[in-house]
This record gives C-alpha cells, sequence and structure tokens, in this order.
C-alpha cells in the first residue's frame, strides 16, 4: 500500500469540490461540499448512536440501508440538528436538488451536515450552495471539499492509498473534518471516504463497521458525542478489478488498507483537537479481554483529571492508575504496570524507582505514549486522545459567536 496525492478523488470516477455559501451568516469561508461518482455506486456507512440523531443522518442512513448511492454533499455551519420535520424535509430537498444537477435519484445521495444545533437550516443559501458545487466539481477537488466541511478544525484533514490486488490495482481516498465533541460510539466528526474497488453492499458495511471500531470508536478529545457523526464509504468499481469476495487474500488487504486509512484519520481528528498541545497514544494490554482494555483505556483518555495532566506535563500517574481502577473492568490491582513512553513509573500496583525528571520530559513532547499491562490476559487495546488546555475552553464557551 503506497500513501499518493488526490484525497477524495484519488480513485477513479470521482469529482468533488468545496465552495462558499454563507451558511453562517456573514461568513466567507468554504462550507458546501460535495463527492460524486460517475457512477452508481455500493454505499455502506456507520453513524452516531446519540439519540438526537440529525435529520441528515437519518437520510443518510436509509440510503445506506439501501446500499447503493452516486453523491454525498454536506454543508459546515448549520448541524440542522433538533430541527424535527422541517429539518427532514430539508435534508430530503438538499437530496433532490443535489439528484437532479446529476441525473440520479434523490435516494441515491447522501445528506450530512455539521455545525450549530437547533437552528434550522437557510435553505436558500444550501440552494446556492448544491449549484456552485454542481458547477464547479473536478477531478482534483477534494482539498476544496475536505475544506469545506471544516467547523473548529485548524487544518483541513485528507488521505488516500494505492492497493495492488491480483486484479489490478485500486485506489482509496478519504477527507475527515472534527476537532470538538470527538467522543467514543462514533467518536463532532464525518469521514467520507471513497474507492474505485468493486465491491457488494454487505461486505463494505461490515468491514467499514470493523474499521470503525480500531478507529473513530478509539479516540477522544472531550468526551462529548455528536448528533451528526458520521462515517460513509462509497465504491464505484471503477477501477476495473474483479469484485472484492470475502475469504480472499484481496479482500482481506482490501479490509486492512480500509481499516489504515480510517485510523489515520481517526488520529488526524485528536492531532486537531480543539485547543489540544498534546497527542496521546494509550495502549492497555494483559486485560481478561479485549473489552475490558477498552474500558481501562477510555477511562484514562476521557478523565478530566488525566487529561489536564497531559496538559500540565505532570507525571502523575496515580491519576492515571485511579482512572483505571474505577473504570469498571476487573483485574488484580497489585499486579497493575505502568509506562509513560519507555519510563516505568508503576510496578505491580506500586511506585516503580525512576527520576520524576526522566517522566516529565517525556510528557513534554507534543506525543507521548501511557502502556498499561493489567496482568497475563489475552485482552488489548490502543486508543488515542488529547489534553485539555485553557484554549479548549475559550474555544467553546463563545462557539455560537
Amino acid at each position: 500500500m503506497t500513501t499518493i496525492p488526490g484525497g477524495v478523488t484519488a480513485a477513479k470516477g470521482f469529482q468533488a469540490t468545496g465552495v462558499a455559501a454563507a451558511i453562517k451568516p456573514n461568513s466567507t469561508k468554504k462550507d458546501c461540499a460535495l463527492i460524486v461518482s460517475d457512477r452508481l455506486a455500493t454505499a455502506a456507512g456507520t453513524f452516531t448512536r446519540n439519540l438526537f440523531k440529525a435529520p441528515p443522518v437519518r437520510w443518510s442512513e436509509s440510503v445506506c440501508t439501501r446500499g447503493v448511492a452516486r453523491a454525498i454533499f454536506a454543508n459546515s455551519g448549520n448541524a440542522n440538528a433538533c430541527t424535527g420535520d422541517r429539518g427532514y424535509a430539508d435534508a430530503q430537498a438538499t437530496a433532490k436538488m443535489v439528484a437532479e444537477g446529476i441525473g440520479a435519484r434523490s435516494e441515491e445521495i447522501c445528506v450530512l451536515s455539521t455545525g450549530v444545533i437547533g437552528l434550522p437550516l437557510p435553505m436558500d443559501r444550501i440552494a446556492n450552495g448544491v449549484r456552485e458545487c454542481l458547477a464547479s466539481l473536478r477531478a482534483d477537488g477534494s482539498a476544496d471539499a475536505a475544506a469545506a466541511i471544516m467547523t473548529t478544525d485548524t487544518v483541513p484533514k485528507e488521505t488516500a492509498v494505492e492497493l495492488a490486488l491480483s486484479g489490478g490495482t485500486v485506489r482509496l481516498g478519504a477527507i475527515a473534518k472534527g476537532a470538538g465533541m470527538i467522543a467514543p460510539n462514533m467518536a463532532t466528526m464525518f469521514c467520507l471516504l471513497t474507492t474505485d474497488a468493486a465491491i457488494e453492499p454487505e461486505p463494505l458495511a461490515k468491514i467499514l463497521r470493523e474499521s470503525v471500531e480500531v478507529s473513530f470508536n478509539q479516540i477522544c478529545v472531550d468526551n462529548d458525542m455528536s448528533t451528526s457523526d458520521s462515517v460513509i464509504c462509497l465504491a464505484n468499481g471503477a477501477s476495473g478489478t474483479p469484485v472484492l469476495q470475502p475469504g480472499t487474500d484481496d479482500f482481506g488487504r482490501f479490509a486492512a488498507a480500509l481499516r489504515d486509512v480510517c485510523i489515520h484519520m481517526a488520529q488526524s481528528l485528536v492531532r486537531d483537537g480543539e485547543g489540544a498541545t498534546k497527542f496521546v497514544e494509550i495502549a492497555v494490554n494483559g486485560a481478561s479481554s479485549d473489552n475490558d482494555a477498552k474500558i481501562i483505556a477510555r477511562a484514562i483518555a476521557t478523565s478530566q483529571l488525566c487529561k489536564t495532566a497531559f496538559f500540565g506535563q505532570d507525571p502523575n500517574w496515580g491519576r492515571f492508575a485511579c482512572a483505571a481502577g474505577y473504570s469498571g473492568a476487573s483485574f488484580i490491582p497489585e499486579k497493575l504496570c505502568m509506562w509513560i513512553d519507555d519510563i516505568q513509573v508503576m510496578r505491580n500496583g506500586m511506585p516503580a524507582e525512576y527520576k520524576e525528571e526522566d517522566a516529565a520530559a517525556c510528557m513534554r513532547k507534543p506525543e507521548f505514549r501511557i502502556r498499561v499491562e493489567v496482568g497475563n490476559g489475552p485482552g488489548k487495546t490502543v486508543f488515542w486522545t488529547s489534553d485539555l488546555s485553557h484554549n479548549y475552553v475559550e474555544i467553546n464557551a463563545d462557539y455560537r459567536t
């Protein structure tokens, strides 16, 4: 697998764009994105588990349930969430506008929205955005689409890879957004994926769920789950390679590539977390099960006391051990060992012999690792989180303004 340029337009048969439609009044940033396949594509998606699912999420879920789509339209600046029947009608109307512009059916268009909750979409500006997107679609438009879905993100996020299979070469591309409201269970975030591989809906949905479980469900910035979280993948078969069949080597290689792309994009969200100064990997091994390992890692990653220690560059490992202890996972405290990078700070439930300044030096780096050994069980996991800074509070104190 080789990293290549092009984002979501690296795969054959896809065009994309991003335009400014002033979805937020007086804004001049790009805020409407469109990704279009030149043919009907297999579609799969995973979506927020928040009970207040935004109407666009419910619309796109129905599209992905049917298993085929031609396009994804997304706007930033307004989440179209908690907007009732009007919100759903607006999502449907947006899909219809896109469909008419590309010669497709409304039910073949995914629609997503992100931004402030509780405001109806300004449909006149959405209509302008759709028209401008349709007029500006390009085979190299991924970067504009990535910019258009940003909210509090400081940088656009995109990647693409090329993968050699026995029947030829396929490409996968992705763009993503998210810097705040990032928490486990569809960690506010979008990830929009494209591929020119050929694959049926059910196996694509399965490997996408599995990829999300080890990527977007293993990250945290602030422990808030959005109403709009969505990961959608379109596979149009334009590479001309044979249909991927579960159980084959080619299928396994493609599934691994999809997983790696999702992990890369999930990590990019954490690195750009609101106010973040640290990227922290938390690895847990030796738990009684993978689920127990996830429970421990998540407790450390989401703890405000742990996250403020990350920001303060304070090797206060007692906070990490405390979080593991209240996590709900079952383990023997007297067996717990812990490292900050390569510095062991806890051995068998007690302080290890180490120099405080050495551990502090590890935490002064922009990226470091907390490793937890729980015992001798088979359970393991890796989780990614950020610190909690003064800037995070400032960003979210006046988000609507």
